[in-house]
């Protein structure tokens, strides 16, 4: 069967699901048509018309970038400004744009772990967690004899995860009791008698997500027409996704050493920072993109460093009055790496057979550097 739009963004938000979005961001299928076939896919980190242009010419289906050029809300299309030409190549080469922006940002696996493992640090955390996921409790009660099937059919719909442990559960043997009333053709008993049956009550715990489609697995594997079950909201601690990441090296860099080695690892040339050039660091936080609001929360966790993009001048004042220093390589060399993962994971979670993953080759960088 070919690939439809609709298939590569599911495939999409498996690793980057659009509830690890900020409350504000833009981010999805911005133009298209989700039932489109797609031969070809192109990522890239930006939408620019030159970026759009390259697509057309490549004979592109799918766009597939980190920022929408369509974040503010549009007074017109009209085709002598960048924004309505972008509108005009794309709906005219019937090439579908689709977003993920801070999902991609957040999530296990996204921008800031793909910078955060280039720069090799260890153990890494969630410098601003953002998103966490709520978990539910399933109690449900069932005659002796269906508990296993029951509880089957729970955990292959993702109930019972606990950690790296699957099919979790909790079992109770108990005696429960139901008057079969007139019109319904009960299971165990006869209408009007008073019945009471060995029952076992199953907990297990569900994401929220999945809650719904564990309870008609659930349903399904019952004998009995009506099902008695329990919902609870837990505050247990679950995954977590969010902005920021927050690592350590074994062994101290100077403040000059970590510059070289963002500059390598980032293949750039010139970097802005703030603070003593012969510092010693240990702990470092980083937020590919622009980060610097993170950096009170970056000193409140203990770094002594903070890598980021698109620092301001008072900014920079504030991180340099609480002792931080800062290292600013740049929006888009902190973000660019994730074009390059996300089109892997593509290429290895799709049938290449069908469709071709390739990468943009324009630069989106507006920023150059004069040595004069």
């Amino acid at each position: 069967m070919p690939l439809r739009c609709r298939d590569i963004i599911r495939t999409m938000e498996t690793l980057a699901p659009p509830k690890h979005a900020e409350s504000w961001d833009k981010i999805g299928l911005q133009i298209g048509d989700p039932n489109s076939i797609i031969k070809k896919v192109m990522v890239t980190l930006d939408a620019t018309l030159p970026v759009v242009e390259e697509a057309v010419s490549k004979g592109v289906d799918l766009l597939i970038v980190h920022h929408t050029p369509f974040f503010n809300p549009l007074e017109n299309i009209r085709w002598d400004n960048p924004q309505g030409r972008i509108i005009q190549l794309l709906i005219q080469a019937n090439i579908n744009l689709y977003c993920a922006h801070t999902n991609l940002d957040s999530t296990i696996g996204g921008v800031n772990d793909i910078l955060a493992k280039k720069l090799e640090l260890n153990n890494v955390q969630i410098l601003f967690p953002s998103w966490k996921e709520q978990y539910i409790k399933i109690v449900v009660f069932v005659p002796a004899g269906f508990e296993d099937q029951v509880r089957a059919a729970m955990g292959e719909k993702g109930a019972g995860h606990i950690g790296n442990y699957s099919n979790c559960t909790f079992q109770l043997s108990g005696t429960g009791t139901f008057r079969p009333l007139e019109g319904i053709n009960p299971y165990i008993g006869a209408q009007g008698q008073l019945e009471k049956v060995e029952e076992y009550r199953i907990e297990t715990i569900v994401p929220q997500e999945k809650v719904e489609q564990v309870l008609l697995a659930m349903i399904k594997a019952h004998p009995y027409e009506e099902v008695a079950y329990d919902l609870y909201p837990l505050e247990n601690n679950g995954k977590y996704s969010g902005l920021g990441r927050l690592g350590s090296y074994e062994k101290e860099l100077t403040m000059a050493e970590l510059i070289e080695k963002v500059k390598t690892v980032l293949d750039i040339s010139d970097i802005r920072f703030v603070g003593d050039i012969d510092k010693n660091i240990k702990n470092v936080a980083l937020c590919g993109g622009s980060g610097a609001s993170l950096i009170k929360l970056a000193v409140e966790k203990g770094a002594q460093v903070f890598i980021t993009g698109d620092v301001k001048y008072h900014e920079a004042q504030e991180a340099e009055s609480l002792g931080l220093s800062l290292i600013d390589a740049g929006h888009f060399s902190t973000e660019h790496p994730v074009v390059k993962v996300v089109a892997d994971f593509l290429r290895n979670s799709l049938d290449i057979k069908q469709i071709e993953i390739i990468e943009s080759q324009v630069n989106t960088n507006p920023f150059k550097v004069y040595y004069g």
